[in-house]
């Protein structure tokens, strides 16, 4: 018999751990519970956070200063266009905007962000590659190149 005595003494030994496994219900929002109906206030109506500013997001362009871009970094479509020509492709995102413009020697990506919130985009990068098989080449000089037009 002392092994039917040992297994009852390990059987009280496991009753906590079990315990430990058994779920306990949580409370409703309410607070009312079976044992009090109705003894809680009701719940506050859900509340939505206040939308952020318009400038929360902003985050200022880096510009590019590169020599021979004079005249396209800081100008804003409309003068891209007089210098240039009408825009083969012009791209909104968001606030940001793209204008490419071509010619025979060359592809240019200008690409136009606020300076602020809220202001008119300008150009503040510029990319350039040979129109006939897409390889970078000088900034600059496609800049010159489609100015001659």
């Amino acid at each position: 018999m002392p092994s039917l005595a040992r297994s009852r003494f390990l059987a009280v030994l496991a009753l906590p751990l079990l315990g430990a496994c058994a779920t306990v219900p949580a409370p409703s929002a309410g607070g009312n519970t079976p044992d009090r109906p109705g003894s809680a206030q009701p719940a506050p109506p859900p509340t939505r956070p206040a939308p952020p500013p318009a400038s929360a997001g902003f985050r200022a362009p880096r510009v590019m200063d590169l020599p021979g871009l004079e005249g396209v970094i800081g100008a804003d479509a409309e003068a891209l266009e007089r210098t240039f020509g009408t825009a083969r492709l012009n791209v909104w995102e968001g606030d940001a905007r793209k204008l490419q413009f071509t010619g025979e020697a060359c592809v240019l990506d200008v690409y136009l962000y606020p300076l602020r919130p809220g202001a008119e985009p300008t150009a503040t990068y510029v990319d350039a590659r040979r129109a006939s098989d897409g390889l970078d080449v000088d900034r600059a000089a496609c800049v010159a190149a489609l100015r001659r037009r």
